[in-house]
């Protein structure tokens, strides 16, 4: 299937002008009331799963989205995932080890914060791996994905797509704010020298990636906007699946 080519710098980072944000606000509210029942059923049904996929810049809003969006939602039915640097052993093994370990069984939400994109985004950008293993990385996240689709698991991938200009506001927000300031790391300035080669990394991983389970590109610069295109996605692609609560179970 041919992708097409997606240029992060011709896509906005905010919401349209026409847009109100209270009107938004309202929608929202609604949209989580359809995402408490809709995960019930997932649960309740244990037929279907759905991973949530959360890559971005530092500062594009990762932490938020996930608590906001997901606010309604049940915490037995809900777990998120975090990926750092990966740990000695995570080293020993292949880079998509520590992923499948945590995919959601049949019932779950899992979220990941960061994913199995960062050893083709990160990785390349500083060149910690060869060109000929980012390629070959593309074709295994290809068939990764395409495993969990064919088996009952919705893969929903958003890319949270904000300014440098946004992202250096709140960057510095972290050094000054009390509450922010435990999220500071120096190394997140230093990473704004290579902002073209991530924009090109995660351009190209959009096109090579996106065979089995599209990216969303979500304009991040206001909070209120990125969280209502997620939470939108989510919903609609929960009541795709028509699930039902199963029946009484019949005694043996």
């Amino acid at each position: 299937m041919a992708t097409v080519k997606i240029k992060l710098s011709k896509i906005s980072t905010r919401a349209p002008k026409s847009l109100s944000k209270e009107k938004v606000k309202k929608d929202s509210d609604k949209l989580q009331l359809e995402l408490e029942e809709l995960q019930n059923l997932l649960y309740a049904s244990a037929s279907h799963s759905l991973l949530v996929v959360l890559q971005g810049m530092d500062a594009s809003g990762k932490d938020g989205a996930i608590k906001n969006v997901f606010e309604s939602v049940n915490p037995m039915g809900c777990r998120v995932f975090p990926f750092k640097k990966p740990t000695e052993l995570e080293m020993k093994h292949d880079f998509l080890w520590r992923i499948h370990q945590v995919v959601p069984e049949k019932g779950m939400i899992h979220i990941f914060n960061r994913s199995h994109y960062e050893d083709v985004v990160i990785q390349r950008v500083h060149a910690w791996v060869n060109e000929h293993t980012i390629q070959q990385r593309f074709e295994q996240i290809n068939d990764f994905e395409k495993l969990l689709i064919q088996t009952n698991t919705i893969v929903l991938k958003f890319y949270l797509h904000v300014s440098k200009e946004e992202q250096l506001e709140r960057l510095e927000e972290r050094m000054h704010e009390a509450s922010k300031m435990w999220k500071h790391n120096d190394n997140d300035l230093k990473e704004r020298e290579y902002w073209k080669d991530y924009m090109a990394a995660y351009e190209d991983a959009f096109e090579k990636c996106s065979r089995h389970a599209e990216w969303t590109i979500v304009p991040a610069d206001q909070n209120w906007y990125k969280e209502y295109l997620i939470l939108q996605k989510v919903v609609a692609s929960l009541k795709s699946l028509k699930l039902k609560y199963p029946g009484l179970k019949k005694e043996i």
